[in-house]
C-alpha cells in the first residue's frame, strides 16, 4: 500500500504519452526489455551540447501503477542540465497493483533500463548509474547489488525498514499529526496493517533490505528532506550505514535537506504539500557527486545537513500468532456478523410467516443493532483510514485525541456489552425452545464481542 500524492496538481500524462523536452536539452525515445519479458518505453534527456564519455543515470519511479515518465520529468531535466544523459521510463502496471508486487521484478526492470542507457551513443558504459525514489529506494539497491553493469547509486526518500513497519508508521504518523491518539492509532490501525499483510493484500510486507545494502558495493548517495512523513528520517540513515559497512562499503554520502520533503521536492508545510520545484542544492549535490564518483575519486562515509524531524519511532509490526491469523480474524467477524444479524432475521422470517406479533424485551434489538454498526462500521471506518493515511491522513473531526466516527463507535462498542448483560436476562426468562436458542445464539454473539472488541481497541482509550 502507498500513501497518496503530497501535492494537488494536473494528474501526469498518461504513460506513453510524448513529454516535453526542454529546448537546451535532446530527448531520445528508447524501449528495452524489463523483467519477465516486458518492453518498457521511456526518454533519454541529455544535454544538447553533451560531451562524449559522459556518465548516465536511469530514474526509478515509486510507489505505483503505471506510473507516467512525466512524473519525475523534473528531476529528469535537472540531472540532465548536469551533464549527464537521464533515462526516465514509464513505470510496469502489468504484474503490479495495490495488492501485488515484486521488487525483484522491478530490479530487473531497472537493469534493463541500465542496458538501454549503456548502450547510447555519447554514454560511457562504465559510468552508468541508478537513483531511486522512495520504493526505488529498494529496487535501486537490489539492481546494483546483482550487476556491476551499475556504477553508482542514488535513493532519495529511501527506507531501510521492512515495508510494512514503514507503512504502519507513515500511516500512525498522519493521524497524529491530525491530533488523534489513543487506541485507534495506538493498537487497531497496526492490527489491521498485520491482518492485511498476513492475508496477503499487502505487498512485500516483511522484505528486509539490510542484506542487499549489505551486498551493495558501489558509491551510495542517499538524500531524505528534513519533513519527510511518509520514510522515518531520524531512524532510516543510521540503519543504512551499519548495512553498508556491514558490507564493507564505506563509499556512501549521507545529506539532508531542509525545507524539503519525502521526494526532496520544497514544501511549505512541513512535508504536507510537495511543490514542483527541488530543493535548493540538491540537483547540483548530484551531479558533482556523480562526477567525483566517475571520475575515480568517491567521497568517504559523510552525513551533512540539518537533523531530520521525526515525531515518534517506528514500531516493530511482527507476524501474528496463528489465533490472530487473517483466516481466523475473518472467521471471527463473520460469526459475529452471523449471530448479530441472526436475531431481525429470524424475527423478519417469522412476520412473513404470519406468526402473531408478542412483545419482545428491548435489550436483544440493541445488542443485535448495536452489534452489527459496531463491527461492520469499525473495519469500514480503518479500511478508509488505512486507504487515505500517511501525511494526508483525514479522520474527521477530533474530539478529545479521537474522531468522532470512532468515538461513535466506541459508545456502540459499550453499548453491545451493556445489552448483551441484560439479553442474558431475557434468554433465562425465554418461554419457549426456539426463542431461547434464538436469543442464546445472539448472546453468544454478545459474549464473543467483548474480547473481541478489547482487542481492536473498542473498549479501550
Amino acid at each position: 500500500m502507498a500513501a497518496p500524492a503530497a501535492a494537488a496538481a494536473p494528474p501526469p500524462p498518461a504513460a506513453g504519452a510524448e513529454v516535453a523536452v526542454p529546448a537546451d536539452l535532446s530527448g531520445r525515445e528508447v524501449s528495452f526489455t524489463g523483467g519477465g519479458g516486458l518492453t518498457l518505453h521511456g526518454t533519454v534527456l541529455s544535454p544538447v551540447k553533451a560531451s562524449p564519455g559522459r556518465p548516465g543515470m536511469v530514474l526509478v519511479h515509486g510507489a505505483g501503477t503505471g506510473t507516467p515518465r512525466a512524473k519525475l520529468m523534473g528531476e529528469a531535466v535537472a540531472f540532465a542540465r548536469g551533464g549527464m544523459s537521464v533515462l526516465v521510463y514509464d513505470k510496469r502496471s502489468e504484474g503490479y497493483s495495490l495488492f501485488h508486487r515484486s521488487y525483484s521484478v522491478l530490479a530487473d526492470d531497472a537493469l534493463g533500463a541500465v542496458a538501454a542507457l549503456r548502450s547510447q551513443a555519447g554514454v560511457d558504459p562504465a559510468k552508468v548509474g541508478v537513483w531511486g525514489l522512495s520504493e526505488g529506494g529498494w529496487v535501486a539497491p537490489l539492481a546494483a547489488s546483482r550487476s556491476r553493469d551499475v556504477a553508482f547509486v542514488v535513493v532519495v526518500g529511501a527506507n531501510a525498514l521492512a515495508p510494512l513497519r514503514q507503512q504502519t508508521w507513515a500511516t500512525a504518523a498522519g493521524l497524529r499529526k491530525a491530533k488523534v491518539a489513543g487506541s485507534l492509532v495506538d493498537r487497531a490501525e497496526p492490527k489491521l496493517y498485520r491482518a492485511i499483510a498476513d492475508g496477503g493484500m499487502f505487498p512485500e510486507p516483511w522484505y528486509d533490505p539490510e542484506p542487499t545494502l549489505a551486498a551493495v558495493r558501489q558509491p551510495v548517495l542517499a538524500v531524505w528532506g528534513v519533513h519527510d512523513l511518509l520514510t522515518p528520517p531520524k531512524e532510516t540513515p543510521p540503519i543504512f550505514a551499519r548495512a553498508l559497512e556491514k558490507g564493507g562499503n564505506r563509499h556512501y554520502t549521507f545529506r539532508f535537506f531542509p525545507g524539503a520533503d519525502h521526494a526532496a521536492h520544497l514544501t511549505p508545510d512541513g512535508g504536507v504539500t510537495r511543490l514542483p520545484a527541488l530543493a535548493p542544492g540538491y540537483a547540483g549535490l548530484v551531479g558533482s557527486w556523480v562526477r567525483e564518483v566517475v571520475s575515480g575519486r568517491p567521497p568517504l562515509a559523510s552525513t551533512s545537513g540539518p537533523a531530520p524531524e521525526q515525531a515518534d519511532p517506528t514500531v516493530p509490526v511482527d507476524r501474528p500468532a496463528p489465533w490472530e491469523s487473517a483466516p481466523v480474524q475473518a472467521v471471527v467477524m463473520l460469526l459475529l456478523i452471523v449471530a448479530f444479524a441472526a436475531y431481525p432475521l429470524t424475527a423478519l422470517a417469522r412476520r412473513l410467516r404470519g406468526r402473531s406479533r408478542t412483545a419482545r424485551p428491548a435489550a436483544p434489538r440493541v445488542l443485535s443493532a448495536a452489534g452489527l454498526v459496531a463491527v461492520l462500521g469499525s473495519f469500514a471506518f480503518l479500511f478508509y483510514l488505512l486507504m487515505t493515511g500517511g501525511k494526508l491522513a483525514a479522520p474527521g473531526p477530533v474530539v478529545l485525541g479521537r474522531p468522532i466516527v470512532w468515538l461513535a463507535l466506541q459508545a456502540l462498542a459499550l453499548t453491545t456489552v451493556a445489552a448483551a448483560v441484560r439479553t442474558a436476562g431475557a434468554w433465562r426468562r425465554a418461554g419457549t425452545r426456539s426463542e431461547r436458542v434464538r436469543l442464546g445464539v445472539l448472546l453468544a454473539g454478545g459474549v464473543a464481542f467483548l474480547p473481541w472488541a478489547l482487542y481492536w481497541g473498542l473498549l479501550l482509550p
